[in-house]
């Protein structure tokens, strides 16, 4: 009776297979990348968009799904886009930092991303990964469950995407050369952004505020993505409270808030029920700013949540209460609260193969003569870092096709998995160690081995809250706390019950984050803080993962119209 029951029972999982395929479905799109005038803040100005669209179109489809984007670039910068989040299974050719997978897209050229939806489900998004063109060239990715698969919350009536952003009064290409050439900090946005307009609080923008209509007593799932280039950002609604349940293409346990906080390159789901008076309630976003003495764009982006029925068209929205710019206290009571809902695929490593601990931060590095290109405090150039090393990309190649075609000379294996001087990473840093080396030293993974990250904040120039993002996975978030990691005291605190699912996490400001992560993805994958500025700087590094004895064996072979260098 057992073997007959099993017998049936396998082909019910047949027949399921089966049918999740056939529905399974592949979807074309072309990206047009060209300038396109755009007025904003009194000014019109010609900024790169895909398709001509600020922000840029949103992609729709299914867990299980194929994506077949062909990307024209008709500007005159080179370009890459990213899928951020998308876990590039054996397809680590379609991830897209520049330098890193591929070589960019040349003006006049084109390449085609093809990669498959697996196990993922929720909201990602998609941006240029080249220059600062992200500060334009970004859209949402929405992944919805596949057929017949419900969300493990109440249906919303409808959904939308709310994309947070920041502007420049200014090509912002020139503002990165600026920056670049003085080796100071790069100017401070002049606006943020909601769907791509600033709102009601800023000058000659109010007319294109954008606006969310509501039907009292329905349900939306608001899908909110922090598309800002260097800022981490709170969000509220006016008289609103917010379920949120999911971040970052995962589930998680539903939890009330009036406000969330997200950091550049993250996504949150939440789900607001329209249960008050009909009338008319600011959204609003303003900067969560950590590092001491740092300049930052302190205004306030708008956007407008109205009921159909309302019969005030005209009085002044309701604006919510936003926390003051450095509550931490506010960010930690609200990060505190995300845990993964249960699930057959929550598989938290606890024997661990991978023992690594990374410092991230500032730096500076010493001038020997003062000038124009030794702008940053004290007659330095800011400098960034992960345990100590400022990581410089290649320039001739990519980092995946020299190790695929076994270029010699472009990287080197010899990342630390340790600080080499271990120090008072939160206190008082001698002097000695503000000042990084510099290289291209990846870090080799072993297949299939559980790994463990530490991400430990530090004070040199300033401690600061980083947002952390690894391409090709998504990781558990075991532990968070502030000062120094102490692993005799705080490895008997890790959550490795419900522990949240990212795949980019902020760590503390002055604090440290544990990550973990099973490495079952080979390629070469780029982990980095989403700060563009520090990214700019170096603070990044590579893991490659292999699958065999000094092979990528199970990815899929360099696409014939892979841009050359």
């Amino acid at each position: 009776m057992q073997l007959h029951n099993n017998h049936f029972l396998l082909i019910f999982l047949a027949i399921i297979l089966s049918l999740s395929l056939a529905y399974a479905e592949t979807h074309y799109h072309q990206f047009v990348v060209q300038a396109t005038p755009v007025k904003r803040l009194c000014r019109t100005r010609n900024i790169i968009t895909v398709n001509g669209q600020f922000p840029g179109p949103a992609l729709e489809a299914r867990d299980g799904d194929t994506l077949v984007v062909k990307v024209i670039n008709s500007a005159r910068y080179n370009v890459t886009i990213h899928w951020h989040g998308i876990r590039q299974m054996r397809t680590p050719w379609a991830d897209g930092p520049e330098y890193v997978t591929q070589c960019p897209i040349q003006p006049g050229a084109s390449y085609t991303y093809r990669f498959t939806i697996e196990n993922q489900e929720g909201t990602l998004w998609w941006h240029a990964h080249s220059r600062w063109l992200r500060a334009t060239v970004y859209g949402a990715l929405i992944i919805r469950p596949k057929i017949g698969v419900p969300y493990p919350f109440p249906y919303p009536n409808k959904d939308m995407p709310l994309l947070l952003g920041e502007w420049w009064d200014r090509d912002i290409i020139s503002v990165q050369r600026q920056a670049i050439f003085t080796g100071a900090a790069p100017n401070v946005s002049d606006a943020y952004t909601i769907n791509g307009q600033p709102g009601d609080l800023y000058r000659c923008s109010s007319k294109e505020t954008a606006k969310v209509y509501v039907e009292s007593g329905e349900t939306v799932l608001l899908r909110i993505i922090n598309a800002a280039l260097n800022q981490e950002l709170f969000f509220s609604i006016g008289n609103h409270m917010l379920t949120v349940v999911g971040n970052d293409a995962a589930y998680n346990k539903p939890f009330t808030t009036r406000v969330v906080m997200v950091g550049p390159g993250q996504t949150t789901n939440v789900l607001l029920t329209a249960d008050q008076p009909a009338g008319r309630y600011y959204m609003a976003t303003r900067a969560y700013a950590t590092a001491q003495n740092a300049a930052f764009d302190n205004t306030t982006a708008t956007a407008i949540l109205e009921y159909y029925n309302s019969a005030m068209k005209h009085p002044r929205p309701l604006l919510p209460t936003l926390p003051r710019f450095n509550d931490t206290n506010t960010v930690t009571a609200y990060t505190s609260q995300i845990k993964s809902l249960p699930s057959k695929n929550l598989k938290v490593p606890t024997q661990i193969d991978e023992n690594l601990f990374f410092t991230i931060g500032l730096g500076l590095v010493n001038c020997t003569t003062p000038g124009p290109r030794c702008q940053g405090p004290n007659n330095t150039r800011f400098a960034a870092s992960m345990n100590n090393v400022s990581f410089i990309l290649p320039r001739k190649t990519s980092l995946l096709q020299a190790y695929y075609q076994n270029i010699q000379g472009v990287f080197t294996t010899d990342f630390p998995p340790v600080p080499r001087i271990a120090f008072d990473y939160t206190g008082n840093v001698s002097r000695g160690l503000w000042q990084p080396s510099f290289g291209t030293k990846l870090y080799k993974l072993k297949y299939g081995s559980n790994v463990q990250i530490v991400l430990q904040d530090t004070a040199i120039v300033s401690t600061e809250d980083h947002p952390m993002h690894l391409h090709g996975y998504h990781f558990y978030v075991v532990g968070q706390g502030f000062g120094n990691f102490n692993p005799s005291r705080d490895t008997a605190g890790f959550n490795l019950v419900d522990p949240p699912s990212r795949n980019t996490i902020n760590v503390p400001v002055g604090g440290w984050t544990a990550i973990r992560f099973i490495a079952d993805n080979p390629g070469v994958w780029l982990m980095h803080c989403h700060i563009d500025s520090h990214l700019r700087w170096g603070l990044a590094m590579s893991f490659l993962v292999e699958n065999g004895p000094g092979k990528l064996q199970s990815i899929e072979a360099p696409p014939p119209d892979l841009p050359p260098c």
